[in-house]
């Protein structure tokens, strides 16, 4: 089991996983290529309400930014976990970029969680998970609303571990 006892009594605000699992075929390099991604030296805390505006402003220009560009069509792969390039880049790359932003202006890494889930349309996806002190939020190329993880009714398949972001959980509740 890897929820922590604190994760365990916060209800359903936090994602709770019970399993390590591998990472994504296309994020298993991921913390080698980018060492921003799964780790580095955290700086100074910012406010909490601070905080937040920039999440919600990182979200809001990244999504505004980049073009819409699959990996099939850019690198002919399935999979490929990159930043954008100039031809734009798909939802992982969003994912990506977001965290990369995030951690360079102080936001803490750990509270940065690459996930990979099923969509509305229970179409494979991947998204930011920002565990902020109200519970997990949702930074989705989809939409520039931070959305409650809950509220986005997505099937969460696995995530960055909140306590070591180089390995991977999964079997979440989905409560």
């Amino acid at each position: 089991m890897v929820m922590s006892a604190a994760a365990a009594t916060a209800g359903n605000t936090f994602l709770l996983a019970s399993v390590e699992m591998p990472p994504p075929n296309g994020a298993k390099n991921i913390c080698a290529k980018y060492d921003w991604a799964c780790g580095g030296q955290v700086k100074a805390s910012l406010g909490v309400e601070q905080e937040l505006a920039l999440v919600k402003k990182i979200n809001t220009q990244v999504n505004s930014s980049v073009k819409p560009a699959s990996d099939r069509g850019q690198f002919r792969s399935g999979d490929y976990w990159s930043l954008p390039t100039a031809s734009g880049g798909d939802c992982e790359d969003f994912a990506l970029l977001k965290k990369r932003e995030l951690v360079r202006l102080g936001v803490d890494h750990r509270k940065l969680l690459l996930a990979t889930v099923l969509d509305r349309k229970r179409v494979p996806h991947a998204v930011l998970v920002y565990r902020s002190d109200r519970g997990d939020l949702l930074l989705d190329n989809l939409t520039n609303d931070i959305r409650d993880w809950r509220s986005s009714r997505y099937i969460f398949l696995r995530m960055q571990n909140p306590q070591n972001p180089r390995s991977w959980v999964g079997g979440f509740q989905q409560g």
